[in-house]
């Protein structure tokens, strides 16, 4: 027993340590975002445009994206299925709201908008019709 002690302390007293290595503490990583996707550029002269900005300071986009369906269709889908000739019948639905064209959830109404500002929205959702 005495011999195992010796022993021991011996080992302990060893000038020629190797250090234990010590694990890295973790640390936690932000997870990955996923890149956002920017929405496709609209032609140059739409930035100013009045229609642009009525839709901005409305309610819709909180339904509509213009590339993308969102609660309602993408601005282009509603380009792409219709036309100048439908303008009034589009700025009356603004108005008026309502369901059927696109799925069963409804347009919330916007009769505090008046005729002509409807239809400068619907000239600039128009006006994204895909080339």
């Amino acid at each position: 027993m005495i011999f195992s002690l010796s022993l021991f302390c011996f080992s302990c007293s060893s000038k020629d340590t190797t250090p234990i290595p010590q694990p890295v503490p973790y640390t936690e990583q932000p997870a990955p975002q996923p890149a956002e996707t920017p929405a496709p550029p609209v032609s140059s002269n739409t930035s100013g445009d009045p229609g642009l900005k009525l839709i901005e300071g409305a309610d819709c986009l909180a339904c509509h994206k213009i590339d993308a369906k969102l609660i309602g269709p993408s601005y282009q889908d509603v380009a792409a299925k219709y036309t100048d000739a439908d303008m009034d019948q589009l700025a009356q639905k603004i108005i008026e709201g309502g369901k059927g064209n696109w799925g069963d959830i409804p347009m919330t109404p916007h009769e505090g908008l008046n005729k002509d500002d409807a239809k400068q929205m619907v000239k600039y959702i128009l006006s994204l019709k895909k080339q």
